[in-house]
């Protein structure tokens, strides 16, 4: 049983490592589409929101990169590319992407990225629940606009 078996019980036969660790970048990082730099709240890390520990300042992140809520669904959708956002008692812990398989991706800290059945895998004592998906159209992550979209809020390093 490896450590991942360990930590997420739900994801035990439902789960592929799908890289090396690497702690150049994190789970926000890597659903944002950033593998250069780790993001975080705290200061001195990437954070194109307003910096809180609460899950509305990374739902902000992800809306500032072109995201909408769309409620509980975690169903794949064409055109679109979604995150689902994980939080324990109001705090974000985690976020994942879903590919087009329908499948999640996510990376695991300073550890390896995994490819994962469902959102809900990943959820338990360590990340707590998902308390929310997001979408964007594919056609938005095309837009050579991107750039200033994402830095609609500004980055404090």
């Amino acid at each position: 049983m490896t450590w991942i078996d360990q930590q997420f019980g739900d994801a035990i036969g439902r789960h592929e490592v799908t890289s090396d660790p690497d702690g150049e970048y994190n789970c926000i990082a890597y659903a944002a589409d950033d593998k250069t730099e780790w993001w975080s709240h705290h200061p001195g890390y990437k954070w194109p929101a307003p910096r809180s520990p609460l899950v509305s300042s990374l739902i902000a992140v992800f809306s500032g990169l072109g995201y909408e809520d769309c409620k509980d669904n975690s169903a794949y959708e064409s055109g679109y590319e979604k995150v689902a956002i994980y939080a324990r008692n109001g705090i974000w812990t985690h976020a994942s992407k879903q590919i087009p398989s329908g499948k999640w991706k996510s990376k695991l800290g300073p550890d390896e990225d995994i490819e994962h059945d469902t959102a809900d895998c990943l959820c338990g004592a360590s990340y707590g629940v998902v308390h929310c998906y997001m979408r964007r159209t594919i056609q938005w992550t095309k837009n050579p606009e991107k750039a200033a979209m994402k830095s609609r809020f500004p980055s404090t390093q």
